[in-house]
């Protein structure tokens, strides 16, 4: 993935209020690309990200992990929006299995928790964002473009 990169941006965000910002500069941030890589410890914002992202989307739709589902979708304009979370699955044959492939060519938004797991699997452009909380509540969130 080294490769390939591109550009990074670094944003910091003190409390959820921010967050629309922080979604509206990813978008801008973020161009054609369509395939977003949620990294981050577990409670660090990644599906509270996720959440506003969507909205920023126009999904109405309850957006909620798919912790136990694998994959979610989404309307958005009449688009699908499609969340991963790849948190239980055991190996990479796993998410082919499910034709992780087809989803991430689609052209639609996806929109990735615990990529690490499908490394292997993912597309060239694409955007990382890895998401760290400080002591003090802020979370740190540094993107990274691949194309």
């Amino acid at each position: 993935m080294d490769d390939n990169l591109l550009e990074t941006l670094e944003l910091s965000c003190a409390n959820q209020e921010e967050l629309p910002v922080v979604a509206k500069e990813l978008f801008e941030f973020a161009g054609l690309i369509k395939v977003w890589l949620f990294v981050g410890d577990l409670g660090a914002g990644k599906t509270t990200l996720i959440k506003q992202i969507c909205k920023h989307l126009g999904v109405v739709d309850e957006v909620v992990s798919p912790t136990f589902s694998i994959i979610n979708e989404y309307l958005a304009e009449d688009k699908p929006v499609y969340h991963f979370d790849f948190y239980r699955l055991s190996d990479e044959e796993e998410a082919m299995n499910i034709g992780v492939g087809e989803y991430f060519d689609s052209g639609n938004y996806c929109f990735i928790e615990w990529p690490q797991k499908v490394e292997q699997v993912l597309p060239d452009d694409l955007l990382l964002i890895k998401i760290t909380s400080r002591e003090d509540g802020m979370r740190d969130i540094k993107v990274t473009k691949y194309e």
